[in-house]
């Protein structure tokens, strides 16, 4: 698949397993999210809410670690052995944003 700067879709076969993982990690997430929702109709201890939050980061953290890593083994790594050493800045500066 080509890439178009607009869109910077990824090139290559994707690893449909690690794709499931991430969806689902997420779609765990967005259930931690609703829970909380209900937590906050319900009136419920702030504590609580703050654990749970606190819980959905670290999750968050994970999802985008991992991520990053397949980002760097698969679109780095390919950009390198090609001679294209801009994706080294990229990869400094997502993590960055991740920290």
């Amino acid at each position: 698949m080509e890439t178009c700067e607009c869109c910077r879709y990824r090139e290559g076969p994707k690893d449909e397993k690690k794709a499931k993982s991430i969806q689902n990690r997420i779609s765990r997430i967005i259930g931690q999210l609703n829970g909380i929702n209900n937590m906050i109709e319900e009136n419920r201890y702030c504590g609580d809410v703050l654990i749970q939050l606190s819980a959905i980061e670290k999750a968050l953290d994970s999802v985008g670690y991992e991520i990053l890593r397949n980002h760097m083994s698969t679109c780095l790594a390919k950009d390198l052995k090609e001679g294209d050493e801009k994706s080294i800045d990229e990869a400094i500066d997502l993590m960055k944003r991740l920290k």
